[in-house]
């Protein structure tokens, strides 16, 4: 195995690992699925329960498929999808960096992923073992095309947050 592959493994494992931290943690930690649903919704979306749910079932799903090197651009897509709501949601409007909950984190995140479908998850991954490797511009164009179409599907369906006029807050 070369450098390129060592580092694309170590990208695809901490990432991958990364996302399936936070899906756990959105599951069982602190306050588990009530908590996160209670947090989507008071971010303006609907239905928190599921959306709770998809975000654990996407981070755990889209981590386990990056760090095993499968279907790599779905698996960064996804992340992207993720990374893109959070940070039009919850971390746009405080700024850039993530110590005031700006959207720095998410950032990096989304293009570690981007980068990843533009590179393909290298030798040591199930994509090139069943010869599936998609890279270059078109694994690019995968990962982002995923990333915005299922951020703008989620916000078209279940985004409607409070307005001034009802005296309903989101938070």
């Amino acid at each position: 195995m070369d450098a390129t592959d060592v580092a694309l493994l170590l990208l695809r494992v901490v990432l991958g690992g990364t996302m399936i931290a936070h899906g756990v943690n959105h599951w069982l930690g602190g306050g588990g699925i009530a908590g996160t649903a209670g947090w989507f919704t008071g971010l303006g979306l609907r239905n928190g329960p599921l959306q709770a749910w998809l975000s654990v079932i996407t981070e755990i799903g889209a981590g386990a498929l990056l760090v095993l090197g499968l279907c790599t651009p779905l698996g960064a897509g996804a992340v992207v999808g993720v990374m893109l709501v959070a940070g039009l949601l919850a971390h746009r409007t405080h700024g850039f960096f993530v110590f005031k909950e700006g959207y720095e984190y998410v950032l990096v995140l989304a293009v570690v992923a981007v980068a990843l479908g533009i590179l393909g998850p290298g030798r040591s991954s199930l994509d090139h073992a069943f010869d599936i490797t998609v890279t270059g511009w078109p694994g690019g164009a995968i990962v982002l095309g995923l990333g915005v179409a299922s951020t703008t599907g989620l916000i078209a369906a279940f985004y409607r947050p409070a307005t001034a006029r009802t005296g309903q807050g989101a938070h």
